[in-house]
């Protein structure tokens, strides 16, 4: 093993999560200092979100407002102008509470006088029914001091939200910003004309945060890791003012949005930005660009690396093992502002709470996906389609440093379907080792999940698990070689539930050939694993046709038609499709959204589905009415 004198950077741009770091740099940061490297990461996301919402940031962001013409000002600018002392003071004691640094300040949040309260909070005012009557009372009771609290204050902030995006930047997100920009785009255009646009009040923030970061680490390198789409602008904020700072700094670009998206990459524009992009897991390639950087590698032997010569864009992928993922090492946190992420709480679902409260360690459990046939994922993806797991030895090692470094013994497991095999070894060795976390992740709904194995689960800390249900409809989950049945999932999840594990359920509509009838099926199985207790949490993603996938790689076996893109040299991913259905399923979304939604919360348990579909008539479900109830009393 040769050791590189470099000095890296590893870079998380916005925007990604509020309550937890993204992984990524967490990983190749522990990988690389295993190699001898000295590696150092900061995240950019959270350093933006805590840099505007500030004193100081609102002052900024009052500033640009006030800029505004009273005619233009929308109702929640106006509002935050006029309470703009009310905000002044309250700002950094309330990020400071959702920080978990001043839990006291939950008593005044409750009594609803110290924050002012915009257009976020008019949910609320709807429950009321007589003056003195509690809106979140049906929520929390009487008790819940901390989340009520949190609660109101993510309205807070939401409210500033809306109006860093009517007075700054419409393209805002917390978790998604300038999302529309960078997804399934063919051309570079949109982007290119977006970096090239004068710098608002968060591109000069985040301008300001990332020479900051430059002054402490002084890199030769800096890898910017983008797993979404709405982190793409951010990343090339940033990679443009390192180019204007310092060209001589290296600047390498990877993470989820490259692999999936970037693979027929050809515009070379965007290596004004960058110098090099790779695909896939960073470990291999980066170690290779190392040695290229260092002279000892020639730049025919770079593995999964796009680069520019002599003006037009070139892939380089010298054949060359990827690293096991039994030598891929612990993640670091280290340099991660661990204690200053935001704890909130926008959805009051217990289960579907987890996503955006508390700081959880982010580890997977195996690479890639056991199962990987599901004929809607990426299945020819390098990170579905390569599977490896480690011994459940190496997994607990892992956990154990992770816990003595943050202190925080919270995990959550994202692999694409954890491994029904290592999930039991795994807890059966922190049992073992009286070992104490709390858990969660992702799985298959498969038959090896029994009774036995949920309790088990549950006694070594799993606290909550998602998993697709998708379609919940036995025709269309055999179409999609999704290996459950509706049957199969009710039985599972309603084991997990008995063990006291939450069940949160990914679900799908309009795949091809979804009938309007098959959809009013799905939403009736749904009602009814709500109302058996099976699952807890739910969300309904519309179907989405990928060039990696088997519907977009083999449309006629899925009876659709794919639209041909434009010829593209930027980002290619989703593919538009004609499904001679022809169902509206925009027009059926709206109403699966607003059930799963009641559902959630209680509401709507006992109706007929058909009363959630206001906009259209459908027609009655074709499910028994305790179907459910029947394949748990024979199961």
């Amino acid at each position: 093993m040769s050791v590189s004198p470099l000095r890296v950077l590893s870079v998380i741009p916005p925007m990604t999560q509020l309550n937890t770091p993204y992984p990524s740099t967490a990983y190749l940061t522990g990988f690389l200092r295993q190699q001898g490297i000295t590696a150092a990461q900061e995240d950019l996301a959270i350093a933006l979100v805590l840099r505007l919402f500030s004193r100081t940031g609102l002052e900024e962001i009052r500033s640009v407002a006030q800029r505004l013409p009273v005619k233009q000002r929308s109702a929640a600018t106006a509002f935050f102008l006029e309470h703009f002392a009310a905000y002044a003071a309250t700002i950094d004691p309330v990020i400071a509470f959702l920080q978990g640094r001043d839990s006291t300040l939950a008593f005044r949040i409750c009594g609803r006088m110290l924050l002012p309260e915009g257009a976020r909070f008019n949910a609320l005012n709807e429950y009321l029914v007589e003056e003195d009557e509690d809106p979140l009372g049906w929520a929390f009771g009487s008790l819940g001091l901390q989340d009520r609290a949190r609660h109101l204050a993510t309205l807070y902030l939401n409210d500033l939200a809306d109006v860093l995006r009517e007075a700054v930047d419409e393209r805002f997100e917390f978790v998604r910003y300038a999302e529309s920009i960078a997804q399934s785009a063919a051309s570079f255009d949109p982007l290119a004309a977006a970096l090239a646009a004068p710098l608002n009040l968060i591109d000069q923030t985040l301008h300001s945060l990332t020479l900051q970061a430059l002054a402490r680490h002084a890199p030769q390198v800096v890898l910017i890791s983008t797993p979404f789409p709405g982190s793409v602008y951010g990343a090339f904020r940033i990679a443009q003012t390192i180019k204007a700072h310092d060209p001589a700094i290296t600047v390498v670009l990877g993470g989820g949005y490259v692999n999936t998206e970037l693979r027929e990459l050809s515009e070379a524009r965007v290596f004004d930005y960058f110098d090099f992009i790779t695909l896939d897991d960073g470990e291999r390639p980066t170690l290779a660009l190392f040695d290229h950087l260092a002279g000892q590698r020639s730049q025919e032997r770079l593995v999964r690396t796009f680069l520019r010569s002599e003006g037009r864009v070139r892939y380089v992928n010298f054949p060359e093992l990827d690293v096991p993922f039994n030598e891929v090492g612990t993640p670091t946190w280290d340099g991660l502002p661990i204690d200053q992420y935001l704890s909130v709480l926008d959805m009051l679902n217990p289960m579907h709470r987890l996503w955006s409260d508390g700081r959880w360690n982010k580890l997977t459990v195996a690479h890639g996906c056991y199962w990987k046939k599901c004929s809607f994922c990426d299945v020819s993806l390098d990170y579905i389609s390569r599977y490896e797991a480690a011994n459940a030895s190496t997994l607990v090692d892992r956990i154990e440093a992770i816990i003595a470094e943050t202190g925080q013994s919270g995990f959550h497991f994202v692999d694409e379907a954890a491994p029904p095999k290592a999930l039991r070894a795994m807890a059966e060795e922190l049992l073992r080792r009286n070992l104490a976390i709390t858990w969660w992740g992702n799985i298959r709904f498969e038959k090896s999940f029994t009774p036995e194995l949920c309790e088990l689960l549950a006694q070594s800390g799993c606290i909550a698990i998602s998993g697709g249900l998708e379609v919940a409809s036995d025709r269309l989950l055999k179409l999609m070689k999704k290996g459950v049945s509706v049957e199969q999932v009710a039985r599972v999840t309603h084991a997990f539930s008995e063990a006291g594990i939450l069940v949160h359920a990914y679900l799908m509509y309009g795949f091809p050939t979804q009938t309007v009838q098959d959809t009013v099926d799905a939403l009736e199985y749904v009602r009814q694993l709500f109302a058996a207790g099976c699952i807890q949490s739910g969300f309904f993603h519309r179907f989405s046709c990928t060039v990696h996938s088997p519907v977009g790689q083999h449309p006629e076996d899925y009876g659709i038609r794919l639209i041909p893109r434009p010829k593209g040299t930027f980002a290619n991913n989703d593919i538009a499709f004609i499904d001679p259905s022809g169902v509206d399923h925009a027009l059926l979304g709206r109403a699966l959204s607003k059930a799963i939604y009641n559902f959630m919360h209680g509401i709507g348990l006992e109706q007929d589905v058909r009363n959630w579909f206001e906009e259209c008539r459908v027609p009655r479900p074709q499910v028994a009415r305790h179907f459910i109830t029947r394949a748990l009393q024979e199961g």
